[in-house]
């Protein structure tokens, strides 16, 4: 069996993350623990859309993918829009 691809992952952890967001967003309230998680979804989501552009630009540079990581949620929320 094929081992599955590393953005796959990637993608199907962000997939996770937006349908746990929506689902969130669904209630007729948010709670603070609502709140709270919203606010984790957002960072891990922008760490996960980091990783993949990381990821994209080693490989457009003749590198390995793999040499890419997960930065820290204060270097990822850091970043100009």
């Amino acid at each position: 069996m094929e081992q599955e691809a590393p953005d796959d992952s990637v993608l199907k952890s962000i997939h996770r993350l937006a349908e746990e967001e929506h689902r969130l967003y669904s209630h007729e309230a948010l709670t603070d623990a609502d709140r709270a998680r919203l606010t984790k979804i957002n960072v891990e989501l922008d760490q996960c859309w980091d990783l993949l552009r990381q990821r994209q630009a080693l490989r457009d540079a003749g590198r390995n993918p793999a040499d890419a990581q997960v930065r820290p949620p204060e270097t990822v929320e850091g970043y100009e829009q």
